[in-house]
């Protein structure tokens, strides 16, 4: 029985580990040349497996899938028409994998032919050319492959939580990081790219619209130990000095990113909570800062085997089914519903006796796909017309409600 949160020594296997990304790179290389550009460089990638990592299906000849099997060492090909085709993994040099991979695609009918160089590792020399010997430490791989299932759990509950778009759970063989992104559904600023060893236009196809991201590395990438990341781009005021959780995260100033030990979440009681909650809290934090319409995007966590309630689109204002309260104060109010012994609200700020600003609405996850945030606005409409009072929404959820609605805009505040 494998152990789900295995110790990783990054320094212990770190020449393994360069001479596995070199060979990722090879046959991640040969998808990219095969397959059609997806948004985000999609089509490049791995995807973990029981027994290591796969492209899926190529379209170059009768249809070919190369998988990296951890458990046998073994590089294995299979073919539309039955072929198939394998060698061990072992040491070797990098020249050497890359010759036994091109005559493997032969082998099965493919076209062996992509790019001969690596990305995004420093001093990059091409692969026909790279003939230093590399060790393969085959026990250090299988340990990294018993984490990957762990994390690809996690990271494919996680992306369960959310309705916008959304990456799969995917392995990039040129930075060596399993990864998932969420996207706001805008367009960013053209990223400034000057990645090493990476095309511009790449870099800055892949950041086009804007992300919350996060991730694995399994060492390197300016840490001698593994660990898991996340960052925004763009990265909004604030995002860096925003509370995440657990305590052992912490931002990285020369990555700009939040940074998360790997060994942290190992030796956590709770693995899977604790990474659970790093990729929940760096997320909201680029969603908030970003002003995010995150009642549009959100959603409750999927369970198994059960769809999700339905967040259909609705043809006229909600009527409240719960009970909304109203604390007014002098400056400041909110309006409050509590359920089950949790609480939504929506605040707001008087300007005047006849103009408030709606500034902040908060419906926590477990209240998500009822229309609280709704009801919240539209208690707000109600009191504002009985009371003669307009409306600035500058919270985004509450604007986003206004646009919604055309039988609002009566006490929306005149710019």
């Amino acid at each position: 029985m494998r152990e789900k949160w295995p110790e990783l020594d990054y320094l212990g296997w770190r020449e393994t580990c360069s001479a596995l990304h070199l060979y990722l790179q090879v046959v991640g290389k040969y998808r990219l040349a095969h397959t059609p550009w997806l948004n985000h460089s999609w089509n490049a990638t791995f995807y973990v497996t029981p027994r290591g990592l796969t492209t899926s299906l190529i379209p170059d000849g009768p249809g070919i899938e190369i998988q990296f099997d951890f458990q046998d060492d073994t590089l294995r090909g299979s073919a539309g028409d039955g072929a198939t085709a394998e060698f061990a993994l072992g040491p070797t040099t990098v020249a050497d994998f890359h010759e036994r991979f091109l005559r493997l695609v032969g082998d099965l009918g493919g076209t062996p032919t992509f790019d001969g160089a690596p990305n995004e590792v420093p001093f990059p020399v091409p692969f026909a050319e790279d003939r230093r010997d590399r060790p393969y430490d085959g026990d250090a791989v299988r340990r990294l492959h018993g984490a990957l299932l762990s994390i690809d759990e996690v990271f494919t509950t996680f992306r369960s939580g959310y309705l916008g778009k959304s990456s799969p759970v995917h392995l990039f063989w040129g930075s060596f990081d399993l990864a998932v992104t969420r996207f706001s559904g805008r367009r960013a600023p053209l990223h400034p790219a000057g990645i090493p060893s990476l095309p511009d236009d790449v870099a800055q196809e892949a950041y086009d619209r804007e992300v919350s991201s996060a991730g694995f590395w399994p060492g390197g990438n300016g840490i001698d130990y593994p660990a898991f990341y996340a960052y925004a781009y763009p990265s909004p005021g604030a995002f860096r000095a925003a509370s995440v959780t657990p305590d052992a995260a912490f931002w990285h100033d020369g990555m700009g990113e939040f940074v998360l030990p790997y060994e942290a979440v190992r030796s956590a009681a709770d693995p899977a909570a604790t990474l659970l909650s790093f990729l929940s809290s760096t997320y909201e934090a680029a969603a908030e800062l970003g002003r995010w319409d995150r009642d549009m995007l959100e959603c409750d966590t999927g369970r198994r085997g059960r769809p999700r309630a339905p967040d259909a689109a609705v043809t006229e204002a909600p009527q409240a089914t719960v009970q909304v309260e109203r604390e007014d104060g002098a400056s400041k109010g909110r309006y409050v519903v509590r359920t089950d012994g949790v609480e939504a609200e929506m605040t707001y700020s008087r300007v005047s006796e006849s103009l408030i600003i709606i500034d902040h609405t908060e419906v926590p996850g477990a209240l998500r796909g009822q229309k609280i945030g709704e009801q919240l606005v539209l208690k707000a409409i109600e009191d504002a017309r009985r009371d003669n009072v307009s409306i600035i929404p500058l919270c985004p959820f509450a604007k986003a409600q206004f646009a919604r609605h055309a039988d609002w805009q009566d006490v929306l505040a005149k710019s």
